[in-house]
């Protein structure tokens, strides 16, 4: 006899109130990731939406634009409606005080008319210099409940270097506290990225190999094919540093190179993360011109130059491509090179590890590097690959390289959660394990303070950029940083 196991999943009461309801973020990824809890019955009669801007929008609207969103992911009509049901729209201006106090009052109404238990999560989905006012105004009007939790999701950028970083915090600090607070970064709700502990910690094989004793160096790479597109406007403000380093990469390294938590709890686990943010090796000027490498993209056979995408100064020093060498100066890993790269219009859009382990000269030969390296493939093709040194068939005893792949099936990938819905749950949740603690931004930025300082210090002539080419994985400097060590670019 067949048994089937029901999953029972626990229902979430809450009031999410968007601020920037009628933006690209909240369309694309916010309202697909609130369907998809609520097709998997984490939602289901007892949560509401209230959606701001300034826009002079009609629930009814509203409730259409939800739909459109959804477009292609409900089973029916029926579905499709009965969620956006749950909508509602009100036309905000974030700096009027009394668009608060109306606000308060839609939203003292649906708490009473869906049962919320005064549970309000308010996703900040604008510019972060509303985000003081608005934490401001949900406190001092009362949209912050006492009788149930208020917990504020910021999206990035959090800051252009330390100390915006640190008064906006201060902002928020003085009306959420650390605990209430969720700084997502989307990478960290991706599934592969979430495997990097798992991986780690519960296999005995790498917990007793993942340290400097026995790993040569460590490789991230975050590559887009894609240039700036519409984005050039913030773009020439960001660069690749701000725009992927500080935030996806650094936390992608932190993960890989922490030493192992106390415990799996959210607070040993986050520790544990401060902790490597702090062990960072802080780059001098001169240091920073040894391990850092900096990149703008040229022109290719069907791709514009970046210089000459729309809203890019003709002149721009704004750096597509950045790759480093970073030290990590903690038990675990000291001494162990943490390569990282990222940019636009390189060869493939990819997000992968490479963890490359150190080995003794070759006993058998075969005219092969004895390289043992384990590959996290984290987006597009999810999945592991390790690469061995094994005996070629045949009476001749050479080795030759051998990589043993596991991947994720197409029945697997389809039961994923995308990032935003994974991220939104844990906050319905009160689980902050996945989220950017304000310790880890602050370390994160002295280090980048250093390398950005450095850089706009340092003169170059205006036809140093572009300096490669699309298609490519980006300057040669970025191979040479890696040669000088005695080391090379796995991919």
């Amino acid at each position: 006899m067949k048994v089937v196991l029901k999953v029972i999943r626990e229902e979430q009461r809450a009031l999410f109130i968007i601020f920037g309801g009628t933006g690209d973020l909240a369309q694309r990824k916010l309202y697909p990731a609130l369907f998809n809890l609520y097709k998997r019955g984490y939602l289901k009669k007892n949560f509401a939406v209230i959606g701001t801007a300034r826009r002079p929008w009609t629930n009814d609207y509203y409730r259409d634009v939800i739909k459109c969103s959804i477009d292609g992911m409900f089973d029916s009509q029926a579905q499709a409606t009965d969620f956006a049901s749950h909508f509602y729209y009100h036309s905000h201006n974030v700096n009027d005080k009394q668009h608060y106090e109306e606000l308060k009052a839609l939203a003292d109404k649906l708490d009473e008319k869906y049962d919320l238990g005064g549970n309000r999560i308010y996703y900040l989905a604008m510019s972060p210099r509303f985000f003081g006012t608005i934490s401001q105004y949900l406190r001092s009007e009362g949209l912050v409940t006492e009788r149930g939790y208020g917990r504020v999701i910021i999206e990035k950028p959090f800051g252009r270097d330390y100390q915006s970083a640190k008064e906006l915090n201060d902002e928020i600090s003085r009306y959420f506290d650390e605990d209430s607070t969720f700084r997502i970064d989307h990478y960290l709700g991706k599934e592969m990225v979430q495997n990097i502990m798992a991986l780690r910690f519960d296999n005995g094989i790498w917990s007793a190999l993942w340290n400097k004793e026995h790993i040569k160096n460590i490789q991230v790479t975050l590559s887009e094919a894609l240039g700036v597109e519409e984005r050039g406007g913030y773009y020439e403000t960001a660069g690749a540093l701000r725009d992927m380093v500080q935030n996806h990469i650094l936390q992608i390294v932190s993960l890989l190179t922490m030493d192992r938590p106390k415990s799996a709890s959210e607070k040993d686990i986050r520790q544990a993360k401060v902790e490597t943010f702090k062990a960072l090796k802080v780059y001098s000027p001169e240091e920073v011109y040894q391990n850092f490498v900096r990149g703008q993209y040229g022109e290719g056979e069907e791709q514009v130059a970046y210089r000459e995408e729309a809203m890019i100064d003709p002149d721009s020093m704004t750096e597509t491509f950045v790759a480093g060498k970073l030290e990590v100066q903690n038990k675990s890993m000291a001494g162990v090179p943490v390569y990282i790269r990222t940019g636009k219009r390189m060869t493939a859009k990819m997000t992968r590890v490479d963890i490359v382990f150190k080995n003794e000269a070759p006993l058998f030969g075969g005219g092969i590097e004895p390289e043992n390296v384990l590959t996290i493939n984290i987006d597009p093709d999810l999945g592991l690959d390790l690469r061995l040194n094994m005996k070629k068939v045949g009476q001749e005893f050479a080795t030759k390289k051998t990589k043993i792949g596991y991947r994720l099936s197409k029945e697997q990938v389809a039961k994923i959660p995308e990032a935003y819905e994974r991220l939104i749950l844990n906050v319905l949740q009160g689980n902050a394990v996945n989220f950017t603690h304000w310790d880890e931004l602050k370390y994160s930025w002295r280090f980048l303070d250093a390398i950005r300082n450095a850089w706009d210090e340092q003169e170059l002539p205006v036809d140093f950029f572009p300096n490669y080419a699309c298609g490519t994985m980006g300057p040669q400097a970025s191979a040479e940083l890696l040669e000088k060590n005695g080391d090379h670019w796995i991919y």
